[in-house]
């Protein structure tokens, strides 16, 4: 199974940014935990990261020309803001996962909303770095 890990803006800042909320885990150790859990799974995963919207959209298009089985994707901020993403993520169909370190439905109400949510398998919030697992493995089980 072929499985692309989309991390949008301020996720290479883990560690690093408001660690309170997010952990102290960095970047670095969040692929370093992915790629361990795909060995043990049978995974393929390519992790992908930008502060950029049209690279994240650019990323899911190519998904569907590489022949992807599912994404997992934490678009931070553009969760709350992005049409384009979500239109990406419509326009592909492959099954996604949404994920969040935090528990976005407990904080401020505008991070409530997400409009991906509604195009996904499963939204997966506040687990930390493990909602990435939880992810890769739920997209497994489609298979």
């Amino acid at each position: 199974m072929k499985i692309l890990v989309i991390n949008g803006p301020n996720l290479n800042m883990l560690g690093i940014r408001e660690p309170d909320i997010y952990g102290r885990t960095t970047y670095a150790d969040l692929c370093s935990l992915i790629l361990e859990h795909a060995l043990k799974t049978g995974a393929e995963v390519e992790l992908y990261q930008s502060n950029h919207e049209g690279d994240l959209v650019d990323k899911i298009q190519e998904a569907y020309f590489n022949q992807v089985d599912g994404i997992v994707i934490n678009p931070g901020a553009y969760t709350h803001t992005s049409v384009a993403i979500l239109d990406a993520i419509k326009a592909v169909q492959i099954p996604a996962v949404e994920v969040h370190i935090s528990d976005v439905d407990a904080r401020e109400e505008f991070r409530q909303l997400s409009y991906i949510r509604p195009y996904c398998r499963a939204t997966i919030s506040g687990r930390g770095v493990q909602g990435y697992l939880d992810a890769i493995d739920l997209l497994s089980e489609d298979q």
